[in-house]
């Protein structure tokens, strides 16, 4: 029998908001309109594709989803504050994110903006909790949040959405949006798995391996998001459609076209995949992930 994807990330889905669930603070006394507004944007749903590629890493090199959760968890967090602050309206200016009013829509630019603030630095403050309570492996923990940290700032994450902003209404070359798609959203994908196999006691061998499977999920990932703006059913994937068009952003398909952008995206998946043929079947998640980014619809 097959492995089977659908029942594999709904069991991790559950698994894993049981456990934000767990960590998010309950809205109370003069702190209960942020913790609300986190806690709206967090629990919102998502595919949760970050913290089930680090629970998924774990497990490829033996290690344990329990070792693994608080890491994972800490990824959703920093993965929520960004789409907070992606959808302001000094951003991208969205009203609808995962089927649902925008954050700021509901509680206020203000609170949207402190609300993102808090889940970035709750995100490395569950982390340093855990070097603190597992002592044994604190410097592993750290490495962790190095690796967290250089992928949510200014070397990932946060330098790829200010060029992003930079080159809007610009035209840019292949390498400019390379920049944008592995820094913007790359960094924090290819995190994910190291930080999962990293975690799971993976040798350097195997932490080589699935960084270079995180390095070309990350921009397909990203070249599908491009796509689906375009091509994408606003019901299905639960944010508007075209902003990206009428925004000037830069992104694959302005470039290259539809289907060189599709043909680029499945390039990178293969080259994904075969990046874990070293792997065993306990990799197989994985494999099924890569396989299920580039046929998604939302």
């Amino acid at each position: 029998m097959g492995f089977d994807l659908k029942e594999y990330l709904e069991n991790k889905r559950k698994e894993i908001d049981k456990a934000l669930d767990s960590f998010l603070p309950e809205p109370e006394g003069l702190s209960a309109p942020l913790f609300e507004a986190m806690r709206y944007s967090v629990m919102a749903g998502g595919k949760r594709l970050r913290p089930i590629l680090v629970l998924a890493a774990s497990h490829a090199v033996g290690g344990s989803s329990s070792v693994s959760m608080p890491a994972a968890c800490a990824l959703e967090f920093i993965h929520t504050y960004s789409l907070i602050h992606d959808d302001l309206p000094a951003m991208d200016d969205d009203d609808l994110r995962r089927g649902r009013p925008t954050c700021h829509k509901v509680f206020g630019e203000a609170m949207a903006i402190l609300a993102g603030d808090g889940l970035l630095t709750f995100a490395f403050e569950i982390l340093a909790r855990e070097a603190v309570k597992e002592r044994e492996n604190s410097e592993k923990v750290s490495q962790v949040i190095l690796i967290l940290a250089r992928a949510a700032g200014i070397k990932g994450m946060v330098v790829g959405q200010a060029v992003d902003v930079l080159m809007e209404n610009k035209e840019v070359n292949g390498s400019q949006l390379a920049f944008i798609h592995q820094h913007k959203t790359g960094a924090l994908i290819k995190a994910s798995v190291e930080i999962g196999g990293l975690l799971g006691g993976a040798d350097q061998n195997q932490l080589g391996a699935l960084s270079s499977y995180g390095d070309g999920l990350g921009l397909a990932f990203q070249i599908v998001d491009d796509l689906l703006d375009i091509e994408g059913d606003q019901e299905v994937i639960g944010k508007p459609v075209g902003s990206d068009l009428e925004k000037n952003k830069a992104t694959y398909p302005a470039l290259f076209g539809i289907e060189e952008s599709r043909a680029q995206a499945h390039e990178y998946i293969h080259s994904a995949i075969s990046a874990l043929a070293s792997f065993d079947e306990k990799a197989e998640p994985l494999r099924a992930i890569a396989n299920y980014v580039i046929q998604r619809n939302r």
